[in-house]
Parts: structure tokens; C-alpha cells; sequence
């Protein structure tokens, strides 16, 4: 018993239903694909989980958030997918893959069988158990990377009103839930083993903002430890959190957020792996011709630096997923996938946008006590990261598009000094015309590119030499 279709898409994140519009976009025929997911529904704008979701009031639900919403587009609901032929087979588990046979094999027993794979299986939240902690299983301990884990924390919210939460981890996850949880009236505690929350991305200048308005807020944290135990009562339930520090927390209910692994386990030792993730070049091919990977799975090049990078990010989804529907659907038509490093959050009031790489020295501007700040990265004499806190989206806008330029920095105190007007002032200049921001400068510029002017040169020392060989050698035949 099977099916075949010419394109099957394998995972029901967001990047399946970025992924699907494009394909309808550009003319895919019905019948011809198919989505098959674990979740019991159709894509969803996994964002709105850790935020709207959570809401004690007016809470976002589906289909309100089916794709493509987030990007401001129509909403692809059921109907949607069966007005334009696209099938969807969904609360279903793949259990293997033969990617040289191009077929898919389901726990029920089905085979689906393709002429194009799209791996979108994103990837799965870690658990305690890989760090040696048990108790997973307690009724009070949330985990949130699905619909079902955003219900469950929905119910335990409920039930735990002026109660105790304890948040384990400082990264996206935790600080978007801790959020959630003190709009809901839960007292909140943030464990982390970082010397700041979200590590991997902000400046300690930075983060201690952030930790600074969530203690406004009335949230604690506790950093250098890490969770080591729970205790439970009679009915399974947690009831404290011991801490390596030998700390002990009281607890009604625990919420984990300490990372996640790409869902590559279906294709290990058939395609190339690397960053964690599948190994893809820039058009999100892998090293079998057939198949194609997008979104938190895919390992492709980051052309501005050089380097294949794995991103978890929604906006990395997206687009991934559009672009791989370019090259297959068209491929003399698709570049290389170009791709500039985007990271949003939103919680309380705030709202922050980063652009490109968090490498380098970093620079500070704006009022740290008010509402807008930011901050640049340089690194290697490049300006190759930004970071703002409460812009418009005309700035927002600005730092992208100066971070995407790399402008050359030579006065890191001027640069300091012009702030956010750097970014603003670079993005609307040609490159061509750009000098490196000097002591003194009043506005932005790139490095004016050199190279006609050494083709230029060489040709005038070419004709030089030549003209005095040819005068050369008439004077020896002369002589």
C-alpha cells in the first residue's frame, strides 16, 4: 500500500507552509504534493506559542495563526490546501527514510514515495534526561516547541494562579515564557547556568537591561547553577527545585527551555550532516540531488561570512523554504540562497531586532535608561552586526541594510558617537561611493572599491612598458 507524488514535504512546521504557498505561487499542479506531519493540524506560525498563546485574555487560537500570517500574508488554512490539490497527511510519524530508493516509510506502514524531497522536520526540544535530571513526566513540568506542549502550559498556567514557576534556562524560550507567566500573575524564577540571559546573543550591557526591567516586573534570577533534582509529592507532582548551588526553590510549576537538536535522525549516514544539522548548498540541496533541507535542519552557507551556519530562527524558515521552492521549481532562474542573519523578540513592551553576527568588539549607543538603544559589532575593521531596542521600522529597516553592506569602521569612537544615525546614514548610500567611517566623518561609507582603478593602473604600466620595449629595440637596431 502507497502513494506517490512528484514533491513531498516532510515536517508541518512553518517552514511546510511558507514552503507550500510557494509552490502554489509558482504553479505547482494538483495532486502533485504533499505534507506529512506528526501534528494533528495544518502549519502554524510557531512564534505565537510563546506569546499570543499565552495570553490570560483574548489568547490567540487557531486557525487565527495557521501560515502565513507572520509575514503579514493570506492564512493557509485546511480549505486552502485542498482548494489548490495539496494533501495534507497529518498525525503522522515517518519512521524511516531511503533517500536512494526516494521513498518514505510511516509507522502505519505506508509507503510515500517522491521525485522531490523537502526535509522541514525542524527540530525537538532537549530534555532533562540528557543531562542526567529526571522527571520530565511530572503533570507540572512544561516543555514548549508544539501546539500540544503550548496547551499543556496553557492548563498548568491556569491551575497555578499567584503560584509559584520556576524557569529553567535564559535563552529564548525562558525569557519569552517568564513573560507569559507574569502576565498570567505567576511568581517567576529564572535559573541559568550563563553569567547573563540570552547568552548567545546579547552583551552583558544588553542583557542587563532586559534582567533589570523583568526584576521591575517582579521576576528573580539565579545564575551560575543549573538544575540538579526535583521533589515530588504523593500525586507525581513537583513541589521544589534543587540547584547545584545547593539552593532549594519552591515550585507549583516548572517550565524548561534549555535548547534544542535538529531532527536529523531519519537521514544519518544517508546525506551529509554537518553544524548539527543537514548539509546544504545555496540553493538548500543536499548532497542527494533530491532532496532538499529547510528551516532549524538546514546547514547552508551564510554568503556574508563565508561559513555554513545552522539558524533557529523562524525568518531563517521562511525564507529557506521559499528558496528552496525557487530551485526546484526554477532552477536556472535561483541564485544562492543570500541569506542576512534576522532575530526578533517580543515581550512586556518591549520589542528587539538583531541583523547578521555577534562577533567582534561590540559598541553601545543610545539612552540605556529610556526606550531605544542599540548596538554594533565589529569585527575584522567590519561593522558586522546590530542590534536595537525599540525602533521604528524605518530604523529596523536602516540596520539591516547597513549591516548587510559591512561597511569598514577605522573610529570606533566615532561610530560610538553617531549611534543609531551611522546605520541610518549607511543605508541609503550607494557602495560604490563609501569611504570607511574616519575620525571626524559626519556620515557613513563603505571602502570605495579598488579594483578598477588597479585594472586602470595595470593597463597604463602594461602600455608603458611595451611602448619603451618597442623604442628599445629600434634604438639596438639602429645602433
Amino acid at each position: 500500500m502507497g502513494r506517490a507524488f512528484v514533491y513531498v514535504i516532510l515536517g508541518g512546521g512553518v517552514a511546510a507552509g511558507y514552503a507550500a504557498q510557494e509552490f502554489v505561487k509558482r504553479g505547482v499542479s494538483h495532486g502533485e504534493l504533499c505534507i506529512i506531519s506528526e501534528e494533528p493540524v495544518a502549519p502554524y506560525e510557531r512564534p505565537a506559542l510563546s506569546k499570543g498563546f499565552l495570553l490570560p485574555e483574548d489568547p490567540a487560537r487557531l486557525p487565527s495563526f495557521h501560515c502565513c500570517v507572520g509575514s503579514n500574508e493570506e492564512r493557509l488554512t485546511p480549505k486552502w490546501y485542498k482548494e489548490h490539490g495539496i494533501e495534507l497527511i497529518l498525525g503522522t510519524r515517518v519512521k524511516s527514510a531511503d533517500v536512494r530508493r526516494k521513498t518514505l516509510l510511516t509507522v502505519t506502514g505506508e509507503t510515500i514515495s517522491y521525485k522531490i524531497l523537502i526535509v522541514a522536520t525542524g527540530a525537538r526540544a532537549l530534555k532533562l534526561e540528557e543531562f542526567g535530571v529526571t522527571g520530565s513526566d511530572a503533570e507540572n513540568v512544561c516543555y514548549l516547541r508544539d501546539l500540544a506542549d503550548a496547551t499543556r502550559l496553557v492548563s498548568v498556567m491556569q491551575s497555578c494562579k499567584d503560584g509559584n514557576a520556576v524557569v529553567i534556562g535564559g535563552g529564548y524560550i525562558g525569557m519569552e515564557c517568564a513573560a507569559s507567566l507574569v502576565i498570567n500573575k505567576i511568581n517567576v524564577t529564572m535559573v541559568f547556568p550563563e553569567a547573563h540571559c540570552m547568552g548567545r546573543l546579547f552583551s552583558p550591557k544588553i542583557a542587563s537591561y532586559y534582567e533589570e526591567f523583568y526584576k521591575s516586573k517582579g521576576v528573580k534570577f539565579i545564575k551560575g547553577t543549573v538544575l540538579t533534582s526535583f521533589d515530588l509529592n504523593s500525586d507525581g507532582k513537583v513541589t521544589a527545585v534543587s540547584l547545584r548551588d545547593g539552593s532549594k526553590l519552591p515550585a507549583d510549576m516548572v517550565v524548561i527551555g534549555i535548547g534544542i537538536r535538529a531532527n536529523t535522525s531519519l537521514f544519518e549516514g544517508q546525506l551529509t550532516l554537518e553544524k548539527g544539522g543537514i548539509k546544504v548548498n545555496g540553493k538548500m540541496q543536499s548532497s542527494n540531488t533530491s532532496v532538499y533541507a529547510v528551516g532549524d535542519v538546514a546547514a547552508f552557507p551564510v554568503k556574508m561570512f563565508a561559513e555554513t551556519r545552522r539558524l533557529e530562527h523562524v525568518d531563517s524558515a521562511r525564507k529557506s523554504a521559499r528558496h528552496a521552492v525557487a530551485a526546484i521549481m526554477e532552477p536556472e532562474k535561483t541564485g544562492e540562497f543570500d541569506y542576512l542573519p534576522f532575530f526578533y523578540s517580543r515581550v512586556f513592551t518591549l520589542s528587539w531586532q538583531f541583523y547578521g553576527d555577534n562577533a567582534g568588539e561590540v559598541i553601545h549607543f543610545g539612552d540605556f535608561s529610556g526606550k531605544t538603544f542599540g548596538a554594533y559589532w565589529i569585527n575584522k575593521g567590519h561593522l558586522v552586526g546590530s542590534f536595537l531596542e525599540g525602533g521604528t521600522k524605518e530604523q529596523y529597516e536602516g540596520i539591516a541594510k547597513a549591516t548587510r553592506l559591512k561597511p569598514a569602521i577605522e573610529d570606533l569612537g566615532e561610530l560610538e558617537r553617531q549611534g543609531l544615525g551611522f546605520a541610518l546614514t549607511a543605508s541609503q548610500k550607494p557602495s560604490s561611493s563609501s569611504p570607511p567611517l574616519v575620525a571626524g566623518s559626519s556620515n557613513l561609507v563603505i571602502e570605495k572599491p579598488l579594483h578598477a582603478w588597479y585594472a586602470t593602473a595595470g593597463v597604463i604600466v602594461a602600455a608603458s612598458v611595451a611602448a619603451f620595449a618597442y623604442w628599445y629595440g629600434r634604438r639596438r637596431r639602429r645602433w
